[in-house]
């Protein structure tokens, strides 16, 4: 990796959490992840070393103090310098390093170039002196500007020979999509550069000198057109005109006569390559240590002499451009597209993508995947050649990497991901060879559900309930969610991050209908019983529970920030023990002297709306809903979301009760009628909770403060306990401690016992006080759950801060707010009787959709259990008919007998670990799956669909088929052929085998955090809101460093970094810098989310607007018809997303004068405006303005009138006579009326005059482009008023001024108004705020 910047890049220190930061960051910027034009974080190349030393002394011993909690920047200049590489055979040329870098890192690079990428095996040489691969650069003496390097061919070794021959198979392939489409490899699909013809930024100006609108064809395909009907797949994957991929080479094999024989490899043979040029010339190939040659032997003959003559040469890309001219031609037009394509297309994902849908591609030969998937590939990732690797190992010594600076933080947080990436990859590979059956059991005998299995130093386990470990919490349904239970638990313990306690490498996978778990392994955990390693916790859900004082230290660090309450039970001798986590949490010191803790499956507190308890009652806001429920297993978990949410919640009631007591003590100063808080808690909070709004508005705000701000240095004083507090108001904050639950007399702290309601687990005292307020805190938590989190998310989706498009958004927003997906029926129940179930319609399609999917997920999977692997293909196309098809009656072709041997049926049966009658799925018919799915929705989730068939379904909810098939295959990880399907036919089936191409596996794992990325991120994001561009910019950019040097060059998380900052270059201006960060957005959204997933609409939406500012017209109506094409097949047309999109193209159409057209968008996306967010809203008088605008250009001044009042009417009625907007519309309607007369008048003289008439010419205008861009960032949302710098530098000093006035009232205003989190930014600010808002406020 070669940093192509030698600007300054600014590393800020936030110096709150007192980060110190060194002057060597980012010491190890190394790793082949990045592509070559990633900026890293340079250090200090400028400086000298003993200079850097002294002030690192400097800047260690004390953090800086800035105005306070100000983000502090230190520029470090990075200063790079270029040198000249010499190439055997063509010209030197320049390349511009970093003093940071690695020499390996300039072997990359040349591997990458078109002209020496076919090089493998080289040295760099400086003056005769062979360069150590892993040294810096910086640490070679006489290494500087202008230094030149030589590139000197080294002899091969055998391992060499094969990745020069896997290097040169990877030229090859480079353009052949196969890879993206089965899922392999971490490579993944994109489609962007189709639709841009990869003419963005600084190239695409070539095409406007001329005119400025060029002629571009708008015209719309037919299915996206407003109320198409058609849902067409094949353009979800839109294959290129030239889909064949350039062939080279026929064949590129191994030869049959490898290895050589003895005296061949003392002529130095290394291995032999059989070749089959595209003239048809067959070839054998040695490779030897001096190079490549052509021998004499054929595919019968062995004879390993030269042939004559022989071309020697170093590389095998050079000896077939010799003999194949035609290989010559199209590897070099090969190498010159690849090199031309966009790195973000090329880089590896961290963890796999999954297509559902593919093209059919042809299977080509392919030596180097031949070998892969027979050798287990294990030792080959360029690490020790021939070893395994020890995964428990690398994952915990990665943990144990230093941290005190940031340097070492990015460190160690790259080597954590690196390995849990890698750790992913290899436990998903085993998974399916466990399930395929190619892996032996390590307890063969056993029966096939109890196996377990280690393969590459994992260890697998099925998800059955063995030896009856979950007899009392639910059999087989238990023993299915525990490991993601677990998963969620190690997830919580890695984040915690302590010092000294260690989780395994987990990986849960789905795959075939069987939930595979994979860890790393303990070392000696294998030779000894369980019950003799177990040191802590309990081995049997709490008969016997052991402890041990190491663990409970360690323990004791993480029960704060998860919230857990330590506790004691009884073990089988009555004695008292003592834990600090659920009592089947266990402790074993593993040999490595490491203390590991595992079955994390009860972190978090059960969930009791689904734990029926006997003699417990809910409290009322739970049973008025019919909780509590009976579930399938008693393994139901409260998430941490919402254990965060409810402890925050609690804060704030606690800070009210207390200011609020307080005050009432101040008013009444008399001492008889000081009120104390109530001793009942209850009681007392509802009444802090209902008296939000306690005091009046006029005038008492500051009175408030004072108190909250009272309660607030009381309660710290209590806990520091080091000033005297005046006893009355001590005894008011510890009764507002004891009203909320604190389990401290002290201090504010809410924990939870999460083995409350265990069975099995026995209290001394079950009536104790304790207890007996822990039990109240998990029914509060409960209650919370149901009746402020759902109610929030119902509030959130009306006002459409929450747009879920498909199943996974929807459950990722009920996630965020730690609503779990059994809580969905609740939702929809609240949704349809809402006062606004109108606005909700969309929430309420797609919880049909999931429940649907959902259910029929559960039914898919026993049904894969019970087919072989031959019959696969069938039996999926099978059950796709009968969930989506509208033919009567499918039947499954079974397997033909043309394949059963002749022979007598052998006597073994084959292992098999479904169950025993392998043709029971065949008879499903459709009616007996839609029942079943009916009878699961209503059991599971307590939601009656009521419906008998697909189509009633679609019918009766208004649903796709194309949606619900996309949702079940995602789900199960089925990949189908990208072709038209027939839904509605009667008369054939949907699908046949021959549809169904693959079946992936469904990956569950731990995603290691950037952690000092994400707080730039985050403070980068507040300078932003504030109004401060500049520096959240510089935030921003900063972060998308760090994050780069964590995660390599490609993840969701530098997506998100990237839209933001394509944002905010667009707002300051800076057109071109926004295209080209979205454009890396987009790819990066395609590669690691997929080129469907809803984060993928968006992005497309905004690299469109950022095209039209930069004049792209076309292109940028290419990204929306993209745009809208793919939310039709994720949702459907009523969305009210789809109104954002259709106003955005209906814009872009009226620039470019295709009137008619831009009316049908726009007109759609006034229905869809008017449906969501009801007429009166201001958006839907935005879109009848934009509507009328149309209108006008058509000369059609009657309807444009029309609609202008009415936007003039709910202007006036929302924002009263003297707003702005109500003036703009009042000033257009005048406007509209005279050209309206004027055309009157014409058509008059015309009636009058006939032809002689004299006529004044009409004003009719087209929009400039200008005009149409505003309008374009209004209903994006998007508000900025170009500044001058000093304008600038006047309104910071103003809106500084102004914050700190607003600072002492938002503290007020946040505590009274819990639910409402966004505060408007004050008058002066918001002309340079991002007003990040939805379309009303903009309006407004």
């Amino acid at each position: 990796m070669v940093s192509k910047t030698d600007e300054t890049s600014p590393v800020a220190a936030d110096t709150r959490e007192g980060k110190e930061l060194e002057n060597d960051i980012g010491r190890e910027t190394y790793d082949c992840a990045h592509s070559s034009g990633m900026p890293l974080v340079n250090g200090d190349g400028g400086h000298d070393h003993s200079e850097a030393e002294n002030h690192k002394e400097r800047e260690d011993g004390e953090t800086h103090a800035d105005d306070g909690n100000e983000q502090e920047v230190i520029v470090i200049q990075d200063t790079g310098f270029t040198v000249k590489i010499h190439v055997p055979g063509i010209e030197p040329f320049d390349l511009q390093v970093s003093p940071q870098e690695m020499v390996q890192e300039i072997h990359q690079v040349l591997m990458d170039r078109e002209d020496t990428c076919h090089r493998t095996c080289f040295s760099l040489q400086l003056d005769g002196n062979v360069l150590d691969n892993f040294s810096e650069l910086k640490s070679i003496e006489g290494l500087q500007e202008g230094s030149n390097l030589k590139v000197v061919e080294e002899p091969y070794t055998v391992r060499e020979a094969r990745i020069h021959v896997r290097h040169i198979r990877d030229l090859l392939k480079s353009l052949d999509p196969s890879d993206s489409y089965n899922g392999v490899d971490c490579n993944s699909l994109s489609f962007l550069s189709m639709f841009t013809e990869g003419d963005l930024g600084e190239t695409g100006k070539r095409k406007r000198k001329g005119s400025e609108l060029e002629q571009i064809d708008c015209t719309p395909p037919e299915h996206i057109l407003p109320g198409s009907k058609e849902r067409p797949l094949l353009f979800l994957q839109p294959q290129t005109k030239d889909a064949k991929p350039l062939q080279c080479l026929k064949v590129l094999t191994m030869s049959g006569w490898n290895p050589p024989p003895g005296n061949r490899k003392m002529h130095g043979d290394l291995m032999y390559l059989y070749v089959v040029t595209m003239e048809d010339r067959h070839v054998s190939i040695t490779a030897s240590t001096r190079g490549f040659y052509v021998n004499q032997s054929t595919a019968y003959s062995f004879n390993p002499k030269p042939a004559n003559p022989s071309f020697l040469s170093h590389s095998l890309v050079e000896l077939l451009s010799q003999i194949s001219p035609i290989f010559k031609k199209n590897f070099a037009t090969l190498q010159k597209k690849r090199v031309q394509r966009h790195p973000f297309e090329r880089i590896a994902t961290p963890f796999q993508v999954y297509s559902w849908t593919a093209p059919t591609v042809e299977h080509a030969m392919d030596c180097v995947r031949a070998e892969d998937a027979y050798t287990s590939r294990l030792g080959y990732e360029e690490h020790i050649p021939g070893q395994t690797r020890d995964w428990n190992e690398e994952l915990q010594t990665t943990r144990e990497l230093p941290r005190k600076n940031l340097p070492e933080r990015l460190l160690r947080e790259r080597a954590i991901f690196k390995v849990h990436s890698d750790f992913a990859a290899a436990a998903t590979r085993g998974a399916m060879a466990v399930i395929d059956g190619n892996v032996m059991a390590i307890n063969p005998g056993e029966e096939t559900k109890m196996q377990m299995f280690i393969w590459n130093n994992i260890f697998f386990s099925l998800g059955f309930d063995v030896r009856d470990h979950y007899k009392d919490f639910g059999g087989d349904n238990a023993a299915y969610v525990a490991p993601t239970n677990d998963l969620n638990g190690v997830r919580a313990y890695n984040a915690v991050d302590v010092e000294g306690l260690y989780t395994l490498g987990t990986v849960v996978v789905d795959y075939r209908g069987y939930r595979v778990t994979a860890q790393s392994i303990i070392p000696g955990i294998l030779e000894r019983e369980q019950e003799q390693s177990v040191i802590y916790g309990s081995i049997d859900f709490g008969k016997t529970v052991v402890s041990h004082p190491k663990y409970l230290e360690l323990l004791e660090k993480t029960a704060r920030p998860l919230k857990i309450q330590k506790h004691n039970v009884l073990n089988d001798k009555n004695e008292e023990v003592e834990l600090c986590s659920s009592v089947e949490c266990k402790g074993i010191i593993g040999n490595d002297s490491r203390h590991y803790i595992l079955d994390l499956l009860r972190t978090f507190p059960p969930d009791l709306n689904f734990l029926p308890v006997e003699g417990e009652e809910l409290p009322e806001e739970c049973s008025k809903m019919g909780f509590p429920k009976e579930h399938r297993h008693r393994l139901s978990c409260l998430r941490q979301e919402l254990i965060e949410a409810f402890v925050e919640h609690r804060y704030l009631v606690f800070m009210k009760l207390a200011a609020l007591q307080l005050m009432q003590q101040k008013a009444n100063k008399q001492e008889k009628d000081c009120a104390t808080v109530t001793e009942n808690g209850s009681s007392c909070l509802t009444e802090a909770v209902q008296n939000n709004k306690t005091v009046p508005e006029d005038g008492k705000a500051e009175e408030n403060l004072s108190g909250l701000d009272q309660a607030r240095d009381l309660a710290e004083s209590i806990a520091s306990e080091d000033r005297a507090v005046d006893p009355k108001s001590k005894e008011v904050i510890l009764n507002a401690y004891k009203a909320v639950g604190s389990v401290s007399n002290t201090s504010f702290d809410i924990r939870f016992n999460p083995d409350i309601f265990s069975p099995g687990v026995r209290f001394h005292d079950p009536n104790c006080e304790d207890l007996q307020k822990q039990k109240q805190l998990l029914k509060d938590a409960a209650a919370f759950l149901v009746s402020c989190q759902i109610p929030s998310l119902i509030k959130d989706c009306v006002d459409h801060t929450v747009l879920p498009m498909d199943g996974a958004t929807l459950a990722e927003a009920m996630h965020q707010r730690g609503i779990n997906i059994r809580y969905l029926a609740k939702i929809e129940e609240l949704v349809s009787k809402s006062l606004a179930r109108q606005q909700l319609d969309h929430i309420y399609k797609l919880g049909v959709t999931e429940l649907i999917t959902r259910s029929a997920k559960h039914i898919f999977k026993i049904y894969l259990q019970g087919v072989e692997l031959s019959g696969l293909s069938v039996a999926i196309s099978h059950f796709l008919n009968c969930f989506l098809s509208s033919f009567p009656n499918p039947i499954a072709h079974l397997p033909t007998d043309e394949l059963v041997s002749k022979k007598k049926r052998n006597k073994r049966k084959p292992r098999h670990l479904g169950n025993t009658d392998n043709t029971a799925w065949a008879s499903t018919t459709p009616q007996e799956l839609w029942k079943n799915i009916s009878n699961e929705t209503r059991s599971y989730f307590s939601f009656s669909i009521d419906c008998e068939s697909v189509d009633q379904a679609v019918e009766k909810y208004g649903l796709q088929k194309i949606s619900l098939l996309r949702e079940i295959c995602v789900k199960s990880g089925i990949q189908i052929l990208l072709k038209e399907y027939n839904f509605d036919s009667r008369h054939r089936p949907t699908f046949t085998e021959e549809d169904i191409l693959n079946i992936f596996p469904v990956v569950k794992h731990v995603n290691p955090k950037a952690s000092d990325a994400f707080h730039f991120f985050q403070s980068g994001q507040a300078k932003v809101q504030q109004g401060f561009l500049k520096e959240g910019c510089e935030l921003i950019n900063e972060a998308l460093n760090l994050f780069n040097n964590v995660y390599g060059a490609m993840h969701v998380e530098i997506c998100a970094c990237l839209r933001l900052l394509a944002r905010l270059n667009y707002i300051m201006g800076d057109y071109n810098e926004a295209l080209s960060n979205q454009q890396k957005a987009v790819l990066m959204s395609e590669r690691a989310l997929g080129v469907d997933h809803p984060n993928t609409i968006q992005e497309y939406m905004h690299l469109a607007l950022y095209c039209f500012a930069n004049g792209q017209l076309s292109t940028a109506l290419k990204l929306l018809y993209r745009s809208r094409y793919l939310l039709l097949l994720v949702y459907g047309e009523d969305h009210p997303e789809m109104a954002l999109l259709d106003s955005n193209i209906g814009l872009v159409l009226h620039g470019v004068m295709e009137y008619d057209l831009a009316l049908r968008f726009l007109e759609n996306a006034l229905a869809i405006n008017g449906k969501y967010h009801g007429a009166k809203s201001l958006k839907v008088a935005l879109s009848h303005h934009l509507v009328a605008r149309v209108y006008e250009s058509k000369a059609e001044f009657r309807s444009a009138l029309q609609h202008e009042k009415d936007g003039y009417t709910i202007y006036k009625n929302q924002l009263g006579d003297n707003h702005e907007k109500t003036k703009e519309s009042s000033e257009y309607l005048k406007y509209l009326t005279q050209q309206a007369v004027a055309l009157q008048r014409t058509m008059n003289e015309i009636y009058k005059n006939g032809s002689n008439a004299s006529i004044l010419p009409l004003k009719f205008t087209a929009p400039t482009m200008a005009s149409v861009l505003e309008q374009l960032n209004i209903i994006n949302g998007i508000l900025f008023i170009p500044l001058s710098q000093k304008d600038l530098e006047n309104l910071k000093a103003e809106v500084q001024r102004r914050q700190q006035l607003q600072e002492a009232v938002k503290s007020v205003e946040q505590e009274e108004t819990t639910d409402e989190k966004v505060t408007e930014p004050p008058h002066g600010e918001k002309s340079q705020a991002t007003v990040e808002s939805s379309t009303e406020q903009a309006s407004a």
